[in-house]
């Protein structure tokens, strides 16, 4: 890992690695320098997320393997642009986020309280997609 910190000031945990997310699809949701969306979020995939960012205009779920992307199914990890998160709290479908893994950048953009609304319950055993 790098410098990264998460929202809690702490090192940035990794979000997945299967499917392998974030801009540079290291597995974490770092700020990166070129990246206008802001991949910084880890959030959980949700249905009715899924569903609302296909109807943005983002289809997350159809595999495109020219990108050496699997397509993303409920209970996925995945690093969101700052933007569509936002709209999805508009639109109330919000998915769960992963504070220990959601960079603290969002902090300037995103007030803690509804980062904290927002907390994806931890998980008591399975797999996080990180290994």
């Amino acid at each position: 890992m790098t410098e990264d910190r998460n929202v809690y000031g702490a090192e940035l945990e990794p979000c997945s690695t299967d499917p392998a997310t974030g801009f540079l699809r290291d597995g974490c949701c770092r700020r990166v320098e070129g990246d206008r969306g802001r991949h910084e979020i880890c959030a959980v995939m949700t249905e009715d997320f899924l569903r609302f960012s296909r109807a943005q205009g983002n289809d997350l779920v159809t595999p495109k393997p020219e990108f050496e992307f699997p397509g993303l199914e409920p209970g996925d990890r995945w690093c969101l642009c700052l933007g569509r998160w936002i709209e999805a709290v508009e639109a109330d479908c919000a998915p769960p986020v992963v504070l220990e893994a959601t960079h603290e950048g969002v902090l300037r953009d995103v007030d803690p309280d509804l980062l904290r609304e927002h907390e994806c319950e931890p998980q008591t055993g399975g797999d996080s997609g990180t290994e």
